[in-house]
């Protein structure tokens, strides 16, 4: 039996409107980076445990493996290629993870980066316990904790609660963490 498509599923990704065809079983992060050719977002554990494929919906933190594509329709996808600024001025939270080497392979530091940006804009960078906390939904493999929570701490200091991604959360729908 033929698996069925949606023809014409608008998708809205880092402020660009794609028109594509979707297979109703495919996930965010495979349609992210097998059809848009967004390969930012990494595909971890496939499974909802790593955070490797955090991206933002509508201005929340969500993981991409554990959400179909089609449910994305009509709502703003932002991933890691569309957090620094159109001129590609490198977003605080990027500047800092650069700044104090908090990655070493680098495969997970693209979510990382996006669950440190949500977690600065949500309120919930105050200290280094309180980073830690709200971060433990994203697993660094090589061990990056201290720069990851000392890079956090930083890109705080620099933006602060309220906005994410260009988005206010007070007016962001839905909800989510990957913590």
């Amino acid at each position: 039996m033929a698996a069925e498509s949606q023809s014409g599923q608008l998708l809205r990704v880092n402020g660009v409107d794609h028109v594509i065809e979707l297979d109703p079983r495919a996930t965010l992060v495979d349609v992210l980076r097998e059809q848009l050719g967004l390969t930012g977002t990494k595909k971890g554990c496939d499974r909802g445990e790593c955070g490797a494929c955090t991206v933002f919906i509508d201005g929340r933190r969500v993981l991409a493996c554990m959400m179909l594509a089609v449910a994305a329709g009509g709502r703003e996808v932002t991933t890691i290629e569309g957090l620094s600024s159109k001129d590609g001025e490198l977003h605080p939270v990027q500047r800092e993870f650069l700044d104090n080497d908090a990655f070493q392979c680098g495969f997970c530091t693209p979510g990382q980066v996006m669950s440190a940006t949500a977690c600065i804009a949500e309120g919930h960078a105050g200290s280094d316990d309180e980073i830690r906390e709200w971060m433990s939904g994203n697993i660094c493999r090589c061990a990056a904790y201290p720069q990851i929570v000392a890079a956090v701490a930083k890109a705080n200091g620099q933006i602060g609660a309220g906005t994410i991604a260009g988005l206010d959360l007070s007016a962001a729908s839905g909800a989510g963490s990957t913590s």
